[in-house]
């Protein structure tokens, strides 16, 4: 056992960007759900072409290579990395490029007020109400009795 202090910073390798990398499996799966005939069938409707789906199978190997053996592979998690991080941008190309709507720096002044009357009066006695009173101690919690005797 160790007799050093744990740090959450400190990892068996120094590659930058290694809580990216996904457990392989993942990569695996993703392979084979892209390439599955429903995901092909969908990919035509939506596309009107199969996508490539090689990405998966590399970032698979790439993984499998860097995580899996006995000597880490660099080059090859650092792959993955810039595969990850390759995604990632594609995923958020659309949220940076929206110029419509202004992004908020800090929540509205009003975004705890209570709700109106007539919400409030509509949401009395739901479930969700009488668990949170429950949780803040303004009502104590039923016991229910429930007999499960059956005479057959």
């Amino acid at each position: 056992m160790s007799t050093e202090p744990y740090n959450a910073n400190t990892t068996d390798s120094d590659l930058k960007g290694e809580w990216s990398i996904r457990p392989c499996s993942a990569y695996k799966e993703e392979y084979d759900d892209c390439t599955s005939i429903k995901a092909r069938f969908h990919q035509y409707f939506i596309h009107g072409e199969n996508i490539d789906c090689s990405q998966w199978k590399t970032d698979y190997n790439n993984c499998e290579r860097y995580t899996n053996s006995n000597k880490k592979d660099v080059a090859a998690g650092e792959a993955v990395i810039r595969s990850e991080a390759e995604r990632r941008r594609k995923r958020m190309e659309a949220h940076y490029g929206n110029t419509t709507w202004n992004k908020r720096t800090q929540p509205p002044e009003d975004w705890s007020k209570p709700l109106p009357e007539w919400l409030a009066k509509k949401y009395e006695n739901t479930y969700l109400e009488l668990k949170q009173m429950e949780l803040d101690g303004r009502r104590t919690p039923e016991v229910i009795e429930k007999s499960y005797c059956a005479i057959m």
